[in-house]
């Protein structure tokens, strides 16, 4: 029971015109971040194109495909799948005249694709495919596609142009296993095949009824767009991110999930009705003042995860870069220092470390090689227990990934499934003093400024009754001592001057405002 209480999570979801902010808090900690715009379309993991073939590349045993992005998809013979030419055959065919499912059903799917076979002998330039994004645009590359189309349920995940139903290898029990291929096989339609999931352990067969059901016609109801034959075009994407989410991840350790928006709210309410009926109640709409990031801490939690310094417990930090070619990460001790051992001190450091970095990958969604430089240890027995260490902390981790031992030099080598462009946030902010120099005006000079302005404003518009209004820092300068600049220029410009100290202003920003407390130019 402690265990799953350790692990309880909310989902916050921040709802603005221009896009949808996901968070995933594990014990109020960030470990997730996904956003999505809500302007347009951005070209996603899951989403299926109707596409045009533009180049084929012998040399590479691939094609690139235009799928209406910008940077052209790429697909290689391998992406094509067991049964390619099925699915080729179905858009060659479909027209609005046609009866679909008749086309459909009688398909005969034929011998699998041969693995040593070439792109030249399936694809031609200017044909038209059916292609589904498994990475997405990353820098200067465009999507990677396959023709192996799925559509992933919570329970189930449905292959069209299939012929087999394969269960999870989590399911153990050999009943449980022929209970539900037998069931899946009876209710699905010819041509299609299936991945019974995890999830569907131990559920009746009127739930994974109903989700085969939405999955089918999830996929023939794009049917219409590929028969009109009006081109390029998008034929269905996957759900959004916060329902992707949750189906991948929610279970009854969801304490909560609050929305800012009611309409998502109840959209995520009546998704949750039909993948976990009893977790709905969990759904709350926020309608606090405070935006919904800033009430859980999601804001402050960004702006000091992702940044190229990562600050950890008691001075150790790590320092993140990333490249097109990898990520590297430092870790640094700091100022830490737990015990008199060295050696003892540096293996808890490195754990630190390795619980910080698994949690800045799934966060960051850093993918293709990492490169971790440890703190040297001299014990093979602490090398191997950090190794083991980060192998757990990454086994919760959803994207596939492999983790190698470290080398002589302290160097750990970790690979992480890359589908989508590294999470960067600008964490950085122009100084408003410096401007991004680097350089202020010394406080010498600053006082000069201020009795200047005063000057002008008693002198030249004869005001006697002033304000001046500074930072807290600024204020205690020029009020210091029995004889300060305050009451210098009071006795000077005979005026009455008053100070006001606002932690609103900068360091060195002041004004002056008139006896009606409006601020003077």
């Amino acid at each position: 029971m402690e265990e799953a209480k350790a692990k309880e999570k909310d989902l916050i979801v921040d709802v603005t015109p221009s896009e949808v902010r996901i968070a995933l808090m594990e014990d109020h900690r960030l470990i997730e971040y996904n956003h999505e715009s809500s302007q347009g379309h951005d070209f996603s993991v899951g989403d299926v194109f109707l596409g045009r073939v533009k180049k084929l590349l012998p040399s590479l045993n691939a094609a690139f495909v235009d799928i209406g992005d910008s940077k052209e998809a790429f697909i290689h013979y391998l992406d094509l799948g067991l049964f390619f030419p099925a699915f080729d055959q179905f858009v060659r065919d479909a027209n609005p005249n046609r009866n679909l499912h008749g086309l459909y059903s009688g398909i005969k799917l034929g011998k699998p694709l041969e693995k040593e076979g070439r792109i030249e002998d399936q694809l031609k330039q200017g044909q038209m495919i059916i292609g589904q994004i498994v990475k997405e645009p990353i820098s200067t590359k465009g999507s990677r596609l396959t023709a192996e189309i799925s559509l992933a349920g919570r329970n189930i995940v449905l292959l069209p142009f299939a012929d087999k139903v394969s269960i999870s290898q989590k399911i153990s029990s050999r009943e449980e296993k022929r209970r539900l291929e037998t069931l899946v096989k009876s209710i699905l339609p010819r041509n299609y095949g299936a991945i019974i999931r995890t999830a569907a352990e131990g559920k009746n067969a009127s739930v994974l009824v109903a989700e085969t059901k939405s999955l089918i016609e999830k996929w023939e109801g794009a049917w219409k767009k590929i028969a009109s034959g009006k081109g390029v075009q998008l034929l269905f994407t996957e759900y959004s991110k916060t329902t992707t989410v949750l189906r991948d991840l929610l279970n009854d350790s969801f304490t909560g999930i609050h929305v800012n928006d009611a309409k998502t709210a109840e959209e995520i309410r009546q998704y949750i009705s039909l993948i976990l009926p009893e977790q709905e109640k969990i759904v709350h709409l926020y309608e606090g003042r405070q935006p919904i990031f800033d009430h859980f801490e999601v804001t402050r939690q960004i702006k000091s995860s992702f940044g190229r310094v990562v600050p950890m417990k008691q001075g150790a930090y790590l320092v993140i870069e990333s490249t097109e070619a990898l990520n590297v990460v430092d870790v640094n001790s700091g100022i830490r220092a737990k015990t008199s051992d060295q050696e003892e001190n540096t293996f808890e450091v490195n754990k630190l470390a390795a619980e910080e970095i698994a949690r800045q990958l799934r966060l960051r969604d850093m993918g293709g090689i990492v490169i971790v430089d440890f703190i040297d240890m001299e014990s093979q027995e602490h090398r191997n227990a950090l190794h083991k260490y980060m192998q757990d902390l990454m086994s919760e981790d959803r994207a596939k990934h492999n983790v190698l031992p470290l080398t002589k030099f302290g160097l750990m080598q970790i690979t992480r499934q890359r589908i989508r462009p590294v999470t960067q946030i600008e964490t950085t902010e122009q100084c408003p003093l410096c401007h991004g120099t680097g350089k202020i005006a010394s406080t010498v000079v600053i006082d000069e400024q201020v009795e200047r302005q005063l000057a002008y404003y008693v002198e030249e518009k004869d005001m006697k009754v002033l304000t001046l209004r500074t930072s807290p820092i600024l204020g205690a300068y020029l009020s210091r001592g029995w004889n300060s600049y305050l009451v210098k220029w009071r006795r000077k410009y005979k005026c009455k001057l008053r100070l006001v100290e606002s932690t609103a202003n900068s360091v060195l920003q002041y004004e002056f405002l008139n006896s009606d407390g409006e601020v003077l130019d």
